[in-house]
């Protein structure tokens, strides 16, 4: 990019990642990858050029402190040699009415809106940049990324799926165990969203099963108890975040840092990233192989014959999402 050639005489070398839309995520997302030192060059496109290049510079004057990246603001011709585009475009779930903790629908209130703003986008980033996996994090990213799939015409698609929601999960668990995070293993699976499902059957703390845990640690305090304090927070995270801040995006930022990793350093890495399931004929989370293609292999977690039919549920969720935007799905 001239903004890195007019800086240091050279254009980069190294992985390139493009961030579509510059508003409160897609602007996480950027600062994650400049203070992980994700990536060796980054491109900002957003409707609004100005802001693209605000954030640019800002970025910019900051990026001397973490490893060295490129960072400017382009249009859609300057997402070419991406490896990687994050598309974050779209109404979020304050501007578009999803905080409800009542709504069962959830993020899926902002599917029309952002389908339609996705129909605009995704054929203008796959010109641009034709091999780039294509992340979708825009809400609910989970039908936008069956949509995406459709209108690319390849499977290097991914959604953020559940990662955040995992790591909420542990974060509310470890916070009532007085452990760190670190040290609890549980998983979210599902659509990011109302019909998520916590495997609960599997959570453990360094080996120990979460029962046993909470008896040597807390005798004191239930199991149900703990489960249906623990649901509401990771549940309606989202929520208490934009009711003090707009919008959540921090977390999200992070968690697009992390998955962009692991696909630019082809780290064969598992995460609970949602990609399209031959089995269940829509994109929905489990556990993931990473690699620099995308999504290369699928793992199925043990769950409960509750959890199982509850994971169902959310299956046929996303089914009936994709439906109402016109995406192919079974019935």
């Amino acid at each position: 990019m001239s903004d890195f050639a007019a800086d240091h005489g050279e254009e980069p070398v190294g992985p390139k990642v493009g961030v579509v839309g510059v508003g409160s995520v897609g602007q996480a997302c950027a600062y994650a990858l400049v203070l992980r030192g994700s990536c060796r060059e980054i491109a900002l496109v957003d409707r609004i050029r100005e802001r693209a290049a605000a954030v640019a510079a800002d970025l910019r004057y900051g990026a001397p402190l973490s490893p060295v990246a490129a960072i400017a603001d382009g249009d859609w011709a300057d997402l070419a040699g991406a490896d990687i585009v994050l598309v974050t475009a779209g109404v979020n779930e304050k501007s578009g009415g999803a905080t409800d903790r009542a709504d069962r629908h959830g993020r899926l209130r902002l599917l029309d809106t952002n389908a339609a703003v996705y129909r605009e986008i995704i054929g203008q980033v796959v010109a641009a940049a034709p091999d780039a996996v294509i992340l979708v994090v825009t809400d609910p990213p989970d039908p936008l990324a069956d949509l995406a799939r459709e209108l690319a015409g390849h499977d290097r698609v991914l959604s953020t799926g559940t990662v955040i929601d995992t790591l909420r999960f542990r974060v509310h668990l470890a916070a009532h165990l007085a452990v760190h995070p670190s040290a609890v293993e549980a998983l979210v699976v599902g659509e990011h969203g109302t019909s998520e499902v916590m495997l609960w059957s599997s959570v453990s703390v360094q080996g120990t099963p979460l029962e046993a845990a909470l008896r040597q640690w807390h005798p004191d305090q239930s199991l149900q108890t703990l489960r249906e304090q623990v649901e509401r927070e990771v549940r309606f995270a989202n929520i208490a975040i934009i009711e003090g801040n707009d919008a959540s995006q921090f977390g999200i930022g992070a968690v697009c840092a992390r998955i962009t990793e692991a696909v630019l350093r082809d780290e064969r890495a598992v995460l609970p990233v949602a990609a399209y399931r031959e089995r269940y004929g829509v994109t929905v989370a489990v556990p993931t192989v990473l690699a620099r293609q995308g999504a290369i292999a699928e793992l199925e977690p043990a769950m409960s014959g509750e959890e199982r039919e509850a994971f169902e549920r959310s299956v046929e969720t996303l089914r009936e999402a994709g439906r109402g935007i016109g995406v192919s799905t079974p019935t």
